[in-house]
């Protein structure tokens, strides 16, 4: 009897979608909030608050595994991510609190975070293609930063991620990912990657607890989604060092531009 009710909590087509997208964030290493929000707004038609807290918790609980793996190999700087989460954990908190005294079921809402998702998706295909070129603009332009410097910087970054994912579930991969980058060039790639991933953590978790407690999350949604998705993103890994990278990212971005395309119109 049990079996029989966790299979009607179980829907396929989200799964399958779960599993398309794991196998994309296993070979890109971005691509979960920014595809997954608007495949639940475009694809499935669901409201925009509730794709964003929804995702927001199936982000938490796939990148709990992703920290793991991270920790055991010791690629994780815990430094760097207690300076990104002083400034994203606050301003999350902020950002719920100003959220929850509008009515997300409004049209005005609707509009605000397709609004801030198709900038966050511009944003974040734009990263994946010019990333080399910021990386060359920014070294030439601004250099490294001095210790205080970038501490506070990182906090600042960190506080801006917090208001973009808490909005619009996106930014705490590429987005996250690249500002490292910038702010700590001599790190080796595998510690940014980790820390970022680690930091990603608390903070879709706390976004996704204050959507729980606005009520934008859908149990059913979450629940297909995650059996898809965890081995769709092993399978992703292996498949990733069969196909280049670049054109990897190339396909990511132009999905990410049709969609925030989509999402204006």
């Amino acid at each position: 009897m049990n079996d029989i009710v966790t299979l009607q909590w179980l829907n396929p087509l989200y799964s399958i979608s779960g599993f398309c997208v794991g196998a994309l964030v296993g070979m890109t290493g971005v691509g979960g909030g920014s595809l997954m929000t608007p495949l639940l707004i475009v694809l499935f038609g669901i409201h925009p608050a509730t794709a964003v807290g929804t995702d927001l918790l199936y982000a938490a609980v796939t990148k709990t595994g992703g920290t793991f793996v991270h920790g055991a190999y010791r690629t994780i700087d815990w430094r760097i991510v207690g300076r990104l989460a002083a400034g994203s954990l606050p301003a999350t908190c902020v950002t719920i609190a100003v959220m929850s005294r509008t009515d997300l079921g409004s049209e005005a809402a609707r509009n605000l975070i397709n609004s801030v998702l198709s900038g966050a998706l511009i944003l974040t295909a734009a990263v994946l293609v010019f990333r080399r070129s910021i990386l060359e603009l920014y070294a030439a332009r601004v250099g490294e930063l001095k210790p205080r410097t970038t501490i506070s910087v990182t906090v600042i970054v960190g506080a801006l991620l917090g208001v973009l994912v808490s909005i619009s579930s996106v930014g705490a991969g590429a987005i996250g990912a690249t500002a490292l980058i910038l702010l700590y060039p001599h790190l080796p790639m595998r510690q940014i990657v980790g820390s970022d991933i680690a930091h990603a953590v608390p903070l879709t978790l706390a976004g996704g607890i204050g959507h729980w407690m606005l009520g934008s999350i859908d149990w059913q949604v979450l629940a297909s989604l995650l059996v898809g998705s965890l081995p769709g993103i092993v399978i992703g890994g292996a498949i990733s060092v069969r196909i280049p990278d670049r054109l990897l990212r190339l396909l990511l971005a132009t999905v990410l531009l049709l969609v925030a395309g989509k999402l204006i119109l």
